[in-house]
């Protein structure tokens, strides 16, 4: 996955370590060998996203990211994550697909009000969640990043 011409991270912010651990694998499965950055909080994504505050003014902050999103995390919400990157400038296009256990209907609402690209509820069993995983994968192959 590549955006003009140079390759997408994918930043993976998920608290739960098995999840974490499965999104990763799956995503391989589909191909996809993009480096992933994986964060347990919002605090420490967030500070990788945005960078430090002289690059992002020197125009430097030249990382192309995909960002996969949990909403329920230890120090924040996923809902705040969003409003954050979607309200700043330098990370307002970059993709966001939520990727979370919340099947709330005002909750995904939000979501897209807020600029989420793609809601994706987990699913509870290992295997369906597997294979949702995987098919995202193969989403990531075809979609193009701005």
């Amino acid at each position: 996955m590549k955006a003009n011409q140079k390759q997408v991270t994918i930043v993976m912010v998920e608290d739960d370590e098995g999840h974490a651990r499965l999104i990763e694998k799956n995503i391989r499965r589909a191909g996809v060998s993009n480096e992933i950055m994986a964060f347990d909080n919002g605090t420490d994504a967030l500070s990788y996203i945005f960078g430090r505050a002289e690059e992002r003014e020197e125009g430097a902050n030249e990382r192309y990211l995909l960002i996969l999103l949990d909403l329920n995390l230890p120090d924040m919400s996923g809902i705040s994550i969003l409003e954050q990157l979607k309200s700043d400038p330098a990370t307002r296009r970059q993709p966001v697909i939520i990727l979370t256990t919340t099947d709330d209907e005002r909750e995904i609402q939000k979501c897209y009000d807020l600029g989420a690209n793609v809601y994706i509820t987990k699913p509870v069993d290992y295997d369906g969640f597997a294979s949702a995983i995987r098919q995202l994968g193969l989403f990531f192959a075809v979609m193009q990043i701005p």
